[in-house]
């Protein structure tokens, strides 16, 4: 009977320490996933913007690439092409998107909370991609999404300088990782493994980089603190950070866990830029964040898996 109950002890004492690790490891992964936005509101005070993607994508792709190599497997070069293709959607597209928005005073928590829509837009492309029409509850679901991030940016297109039109940025960048990502899951090369892929997009994101870095003035990285700083964050918490907990993450809980813990980015954003950079934080905010949350829930209880027909 001792036994029994030591064992019994012993085994909650085991789930507590997994629920206890889980948790800590999905607070890693958004206080990371949040420090990719920081990260570039940060370094555009020190440097061009085009040179910071240009860097962080560089020095992401080359410190991979011995990895990619040595750990096989073995690249073919109609993979690295797809995935070269993908990178110039994904990377370039997404983060060139939401960083140059960033650059023209978008507030930095309200470009996080557009590109936590990403599920949602995943699904309204996969209506001409794949032929999935969207149900009237996803309809729903995305409509008060949208209404939601209108209701949380709302106070600062009317206060602020920034051109109406720079909000639109992370969405096309958004639109523009969703398209990838529904064009990799129909990918021959989907079985490449995440350090393979990821390293070819931060290369063919970085030569993409290089063209809009070299018409700003230099490709060449700006020997300041602030710059490098700011490019070593990048690469080590909002790429290999944030990158890699999220895969890490989706191996030892459900994808519906992992996309709700990210919901959490947006507010963390919006305060860490408050605190940092004094950006603005509101109710309408709050309020908006709220109704897009409740927006992305009906959404998710109304989706069917992307390769369903």
């Amino acid at each position: 009977m001792q036994n029994e109950v030591s064992g019994a002890a012993t085994r909650n004492q085991g789930r507590v320490t997994a629920i206890a690790l889980a948790m800590l490891l999905e607070a890693a992964m958004v206080v990371s996933w949040s420090g990719g936005f920081v990260g570039i509101r940060f370094a555009i005070d020190y440097a061009p913007l085009f040179s910071i993607l240009l860097w962080r994508s560089l020095m992401s792709g080359v410190l991979l690439l011995p990895i990619a190599l040595a750990m096989g497997p073995r690249l073919r070069s109609k993979e690295v092409f797809s995935q070269m293709a993908f990178g110039a959607l994904a990377m370039s597209g997404y983060l060139g998107c939401f960083a140059f928005a960033i650059s023209l005073g978008v507030p930095t928590g309200i470009v996080a909370l557009i590109t936590d829509m990403l599920p949602l837009i995943v699904a309204f492309l996969s209506w001409p991609v794949l032929g999935q029409a969207l149900s009237g509850r996803q309809w729903a679901g995305t409509l008060i999404g949208l209404l939601g991030v209108i209701v949380a940016s709302g106070i600062s297109t009317r206060t602020g300088d920034v051109p109406l039109w720079s909000y639109l940025l992370p969405v096309l960048g958004t639109a523009s990782l969703a398209l990838a990502t529904l064009l990799q899951n129909s990918s021959a090369s989907n079985t490449m493994p995440v350090y393979q892929k990821l390293c070819i997009q931060c290369l063919a994101a970085a030569a993409i980089f290089a063209i809009p870095a070299w018409r700003e003035g230099s490709v060449l990285p700006v020997f300041n603190a602030g710059f490098i700083g700011g490019v070593l964050w990048l690469v080590f918490v909002a790429t290999f950070g944030a990158w890699g907990l999220y895969y890490l993450a989706l191996r030892h809980t459900s994808a519906a866990r992992v996309t709700a813990v990210l919901y959490l980015s947006p507010p963390v954003t919006m305060i860490w830029a408050w605190v940092m950079f004094n950006e603005p934080l509101s109710w309408a905010m709050a309020v908006g964040m709220f109704i897009s949350l409740v927006g992305i829930v009906i959404f998710a209880r109304a989706q069917k898996p992307l390769s369903a027909k």
